[in-house]
């Protein structure tokens, strides 16, 4: 891509940042397909299969975000973020029209495809603020994918307390606001999330401006959980609903906090100095002083080549001419831990690796997500909202905390994170035992459990592709990545899950099943699938310590110099 003019200044980080989140927030809007889904089946007439092969449709939607991974390389975020705004636009007004019987019946394909475009929506609004967001921050990787990832996962719970509060448990009006509503919120987002100038990995106060932001994350988390809770157990007034969902804009308001007190106490802010081997030192920040500079100083070669915003295809004849008047060195394959090009880490056997526990860890959270609300009913629960805000709470949960708790112990002991993802890849067997058993009590347990560890496997990806594959092409690697979330649920939910419950259906006599018998064997293939996934992590982790090693060996991250290709 053509290099990108970055922002200058201490704040625009944090604004970037904080406009960042209600993309997230945004980028979540295909958790809402449990929200729906009851009356897209009722609707559309369709059979427990067909109803999970649209959740199918959802995932891959979702997931596939190589274009926007290509994009990101090539493109400033808000022409990322546009696409993301007609996509949601287009998509969900189909299926608006459908449910809302506006246009109806639409034949099956349509749906599916809409729900295609619709989902495909988080691909490109997640990519542009993942990528923005861990360049402008390159020192606090797993916190910021931790943070962001976080809200994405908190998305479900806000959804479902609009549903309940405002939306009157509407399926028609739901999806009006998915049309209109989140587009209209990412353009107006669309701004402020752009290229800045990193702040400085020197500075105490960035520690505590991310401890404010996801201790903001976590009240929210609690409030939207507390709130969901009362509305089941109590009637609200109208009156009541708009104060509580006035509270709800408040928390989300609240990182713009970070840059309002930079700009009180402006003489703290600017003290700060360039961050070494940042991106102030790659490309000339808007104010920054006019001097002149030689186009090929003595470091330059060895350390401004690597810079992530370069392009990806450099002309050849230049960097011949630059070998032979000896500003670069020859080409040479890059480590572990320096910037990869695709192709060169797609034929790496830890890209592989890390991609298979990924899928087997994502694929089998996903099916219990797209499924939440036939489990419920299968367990006898009436109300699957609780179930819902109960998974999206702790899917946040294992989101943020595992980007504090992985970056704590990659500092201090050098443990790769991927070590986080065989532990929590155990605990995902114990919690599918616990569905396939289906004892008194442990549907609540199971679902927590489950969210937790979800949350963990999405978000752990995120920040070791990074660290071991570099930020440079860091869009199109992530991408490629979030393709095991769809052939998981290709694989567990559309072809085991949905026919083993339409076979039990069958038995009964009906197309809803009811009793742990619909979900019992696919439970309990899951588990065993959680298990695989668990020993290949460990291997992964073995493979990939000497990497961290380095990276981390002063307790802090060490940006590696440029590979030379």
């Amino acid at each position: 891509m053509a290099k990108l003019k970055l922002k200058a200044g201490s704040r625009p980080p944090w604004v970037g940042l904080a406009a960042a989140l209600w993309v997230q927030i945004s980028a979540g809007n295909a958790t809402n397909f449990t929200l729906y889904s009851s009356a897209l089946k009722s609707v559309s007439g369709l059979s427990q299969q067909q109803l999970t092969f649209l959740g199918v449709a959802n995932d891959i939607g979702e997931s596939v975000g190589l274009l926007p991974g290509i994009a990101c390389n090539r493109f400033p975020p808000w022409t990322v973020l546009l696409v993301g705004v007609f996509a949601c636009f287009l998509g969900y007004g189909v299926i608006w029209l459908d449910v809302s019987q506006t246009i109806h019946p639409l034949p099956y394909w349509v749906l599916w495809i809409a729900l295609v475009v619709a989902s495909n929506s988080n691909a490109w609004f997640s990519t542009a603020v993942l990528v923005t967001n861990m360049r402008n921050f390159p020192l606090s990787r797993g916190t910021v994918a931790g943070i962001l990832k976080g809200y994405s996962g908190i998305s479900a719970a806000v959804y479902t307390v609009l549903y309940s509060l405002l939306l009157e448990q509407s399926a028609s009006k739901l999806l009006l606001f998915l049309t209109l509503g989140i587009p209209v919120i990412c353009l107006a987002m669309m701004y402020f999330v752009r290229p800045c100038t990193p702040p400085s990995g020197e500075d105490s106060s960035v520690h505590v401006h991310f401890v404010f932001t996801q201790a903001a994350s976590v009240l929210l988390a609690i409030y939207l959980l507390t709130v969901t809770i009362i509305y089941d157990k109590v009637s609200l007034s109208d009156a009541v609903s708009h104060v509580l969902l006035a509270i709800v804009f408040l928390f989300l308001l609240s990182p713009l906090g970070i840059p309002i007190k930079m700009s009180l106490f402006r003489a703290n802010a600017e003290t700060i100095t360039p961050l070494a081997g940042s991106t102030e030192h790659l490309a000339e920040g808007e104010g920054a002083p006019s001097q002149s500079v030689p186009l090929l100083s003595p470091s330059s070669s060895t350390s401004n080549l690597g810079s992530f915003f370069e392009s990806e295809y450099a002309s050849d004849v230049e960097t011949l001419l630059a070998e032979g008047e000896g500003a670069v060195k020859k080409k040479r394959r890059p480590r572990r831990g320096e910037d990869f090009k695709f192709r060169e880490a797609f034929i790496k056997a830890d890209f592989w690796l890390l991609w298979i526990v990924y899928f087997l860890g994502v694929g089998s959270g996903i099916t219990v997500l797209n499924n939440l609300a036939q489990i419920g009913l299968a367990f006898g629960v009436e109300n699957t909202t609780i179930l819902l805000s109960l998974f999206s709470f702790c899917n946040f949960v294992g989101r943020l905390g595992s980007g504090a708790l992985s970056e704590h112990f990659v500092r201090t002991r050098t443990i790769p994170r991927t070590l986080w993802m065989a532990c929590t890849l155990i605990v995902m067997v114990i919690a599918f035992v616990l569905y396939a058993l289906a004892f008194s009590g442990t549907l609540y347990v199971s679902t927590a459990l489950l969210g937790i560890c979800y949350g963990f496997q999405y978000n752990l990806m995120v920040p070791t592709a990074s660290e071991l594959f570099g930020l440079e092409h860091f869009g199109i690697i992530y991408s490629f990545m979030l393709l095991g979330n769809p052939v998981g649920a290709l694989l567990f939910s559309g072809l085991l899950a949905g026919y083993v419950y339409d076979a039990e259906a069958a038995k009964q006599g009906s197309s809803t099943c009811l009793g742990p018998e619909c979900f019992r064997l696919t439970f309990f293939v899951l588990a065993g699938i959680c298990g695989l996934g668990s020993f290949l992590s460990l291997i992964l982790t073995i493979r990939i310590r000497p990497v961290y090693q380095m990276l981390y060996a002063s307790g802090s991250f060490r940006l590696p110099r440029a590979s030379d290709h």
